[in-house]
């Protein structure tokens, strides 16, 4: 079963003083450029076998895509290589902007 949070959840987490959220955006370069979530770290999906040894166990680790159908299936393969601590964001990027939540532009 893999978790999910929605963008209202998961903007509110953010928010909070002691988020100890890790969240990272899966999507590719190009769509990177578009626009991210605020405090997403970019980490392309067929990066995450090469550089899972860096997550952190002691935190959740949110993923987002585009429309959450690729942060889903990479959740489901973090928890096959023993991660519990993967959640999903539902909607990906797209329910966020919806929402009207804040995208910023990447560094």
């Amino acid at each position: 079963m893999i978790k999910e949070i929605d963008s209202a959840d998961l903007r509110q987490r953010l928010s909070g003083e002691e988020s100890e959220v890790v969240l990272l955006d899966i999507r590719s370069d190009a769509e990177w450029m578009q626009g991210v979530l605020p405090q997403a770290e970019h980490l392309p999906m067929h990066l995450i076998p090469l550089k899972m040894q860096d997550f952190p166990r002691d935190q959740e680790i949110v993923l987002y895509c585009r429309s959450g159908a690729r942060s889903y299936h990479a959740c489901m393969y973090l928890m096959q290589q023993g991660f519990d601590n993967v959640v999903n964001l539902r909607g990906g990027i797209i329910d966020w902007v919806r929402n009207g939540f804040e995208v910023r532009r990447p560094e």
